[in-house]
């Protein structure tokens, strides 16, 4: 995620980068807001499990059965940051919709909740209890969870695609109040992943192609893109 970082402020006019990771040894993100506090360190460390903060917002997620995307965009003229938030996602969801077919049920969140009131409850601590408007779900359920921050004049938008369920581990280390199994029914009733909805182990090198696939043919497509080579916008 620094290196997410490094690119952002580096990031010319003309450039965009995407780029695709997975995380060893498993980990906890929090939030660029979110307190340090909330998460049980030592029993992270115990389990072997790292800690960081991301440079953009959102909630804990625990990295760990998925495939992290991260987007670095220049801003360009009367491009909003949430237009910009709907064109990734709509990217990756031509993506994943190249990798299965069976995952053309998935859509975009068309509603946005209301954040600042979720937020101050302790299932608010987990990003993937919640969608935001235009993140991908399938059949009702979260898929996958994004998060912007602008820097300058660059966009960094990073975001997990779920492949398993042991992100749903997280409500182990976090420091929760409220009664510990309705929150785990909450999160099953609230998220899936491909392994869930496909019954079958992913390839993830397979994945990581299809996703790149479904960028490229989703912004050099029509009014997607202004320039050859580059993912620029249409406004």
């Amino acid at each position: 995620m620094n290196f997410d970082i490094q690119l952002a402020e580096n990031c010319g006019p003309d450039e965009a980068f995407f780029r695709l990771y997975r995380w060893k040894p498993f980990c906890i993100s929090l939030g660029a807001n979110q307190d340090l506090n909330s998460v049980d360190v030592f029993k992270a460390a115990d389990d072997g499990i790292d800690i960081v903060k991301r440079p953009t917002g959102g909630r804990a997620i625990l990295h760990s059965e998925e495939i992290t995307y991260s987007v670095v965009y220049p801003l360009v003229q009367k491009l909003s940051l949430r237009h910009l938030y709907y064109k990734i996602n709509s990217a990756l969801l031509n993506g994943l919709q190249i990798f299965d077919e069976r995952l053309s049920e998935a859509k975009l969140e068309i509603v946005e909740p209301d954040l600042n009131n979720f937020y101050e409850q302790d299932l608010g601590q987990i990003c993937f209890a919640v969608s935001a408007k235009n993140e991908i779900k399938y059949k009702s359920k979260k898929l996958a969870g994004s998060a912007q921050r602008k820097l300058k004049n660059t966009v960094l938008q990073h975001g997990s695609i779920l492949c398993g369920g042991f992100h749903k581990n997280i409500i182990n280390y976090l420091k929760i109040s409220d009664n510990i199994a309705a929150i785990k029914e909450e999160i099953n009733n609230k998220t899936t992943d491909l392994k869930e909805i496909l019954n079958q182990e992913i390839d993830y090198d397979k994945l990581a192609g299809s996703l790149r696939e479904g960028f490229e043919s989703y912004f050099h497509s029509g009014s997607n893109y202004l320039k050859e080579d580059n993912y620029i916008l249409n406004a």
